[in-house]
């Protein structure tokens, strides 16, 4: 009897939380699981080994970008995505779905796939549901997704019905070009706000029998409250045997929200980007190190916090790198963010395992209802 490849250790009694194991070709994460997004086979600034020091164990990388450049043909050469950026561990890759919704002034659908040019120089691409698994195929990502339209937000019941069926007729195709069995293809679910929609997706992309499923046209401009309450109503209709991915949300309380409704695996460019940006997430709130209050602060960025940067350089040193736009500013607080990111999933499953879950979901609206937390909108959202 073959292994199975997703193993729920515990679930909590509150919630629909669960902690699990996920095995892959290239090694087990365990779930809850924050994946770090290397979008061009880089974790901005940070090498392998310092992502590995800090607890990553999966990371995800973007279909759509490596296509582009250096191409996948290449990445093949030269062994595949984990061998050129010398990653051992576990690789999600997505299908580009969400580039090409970005691209909206670029691109053209159709029910053969999407034309659109390239941001980089303007040439004319064409990528269907076949070549984008042959393209994720290459890469030879662990995890790899189908090829979806991300409905875009505000859209209409008629517009939002015919994008999710042709996600799934899409997915079927995806699901037929799809010959490598050390690559788990993972369905993606549609249906922007309608929740008779969400519910169909569901089951048909459930009737496909795919390895994993995402909750994808998530937080694509519609309010926070929106977000939880399809969230909340769409994760229980998943598989509760297989792992639940919730596609590209994740600040902290949006993270602690998915976990509450069952979500297994999330990504988002929040910690590397609001790094770069000179704002990190510290346990009292966010720190916007470039005010003037630090100039002359000697004492660690978040005493708290055990990671490198915390534990070998003040506020005042890091606002002192930021303001000088020195190199070194964005590698200390990338690998900070990163560390709280992945320090919180670890607190998460520990909080599951020791029936503490619902505490940790407090102590984090307590900061969400300081303002330390603050929504992308401004708004105070609690869990």
């Amino acid at each position: 009897m073959a292994e199975k490849r997703f193993i729920i250790k515990k679930e909590d009694t509150q919630t629909l939380a669960r902690v699990g194991k996920m095995r892959t070709a290239h090694g087990i994460f365990n779930t809850p699981a924050f994946m770090p997004v290397g979008t061009r086979a880089t974790v901005k600034t940070c090498t392998p080994h310092e992502l590995k020091g800090i607890g990553a164990e999966i990371i995800l990388s973007n279909t759509y970008h490596l296509y582009l450049r250096p191409g996948h043909d290449i990445v093949k050469q030269a062994g595949g995505l984990h061998k050129f950026m010398c990653w051992k561990g576990p690789i999600l890759t997505d299908s580009g779905g969400y580039q090409v919704y970005s691209l909206s002034p670029l691109r053209s659908i159709s029910e053969e796939g999407v034309s659109f040019r390239s941001q980089i120089d303007g040439r004319k691409h064409f990528i269907s549901p076949e070549k984008a698994i042959e393209i994720q195929n290459a890469l030879g990502a662990d995890i790899i997704m189908i090829f979806d339209e991300c409905t875009p937000y505000p859209s209409d019941y008629e517009y939002a019905k015919n994008s999710m069926e042709l996600t799934l007729r899409w997915a079927e195709r995806c699901k037929k070009a799809h010959k490598n069995p050390h690559q788990l293809l993972f369905g993606i679910t549609q249906g922007c706000v309608y929740k008779d929609l969400r519910k169909k997706s569901v089951e048909a992309t459930v009737a496909l029998d795919f390895p994993g499923y995402a909750v994808g046209g998530i937080s694509v401009g519609e309010n926070k409250e929106l977000t939880y309450e399809i969230l909340a109503y769409t994760t229980p209709l998943l598989p509760k045997e297989k792992p639940r991915y919730l596609m590209g949300v994740g600040r902290p309380e949006d993270i602690v929200y998915g976990v509450s409704c069952g979500i297994d695996m999330f990504d988002c460019v929040l910690p590397t980007r609001n790094a770069r940006n000179g704002a990190m997430f510290t346990s009292s709130g966010i720190v916007k190190i470039r005010n003037a209050k630090y100039k002359t602060d000697f004492t660690p960025l978040d005493p708290n916090c055990n990671c490198y940067t915390c534990q070998n350089f003040t506020r005042a040193y890091l606002r002192h790198l930021h303001i000088e736009n020195e190199i070194l500013a964005h590698r200390l607080h990338t690998l900070h963010n990163l560390y709280f990111y992945l320090n919180l999933m670890r607190g998460i499953r520990q909080a599951i395992l020791n029936n503490t879950f619902a505490k940790l979901k407090d102590d984090i609206n307590a900061l969400v209802s300081l303002g330390a937390l603050n929504s992308p909108d401004g708004t105070k959202q609690r869990l």
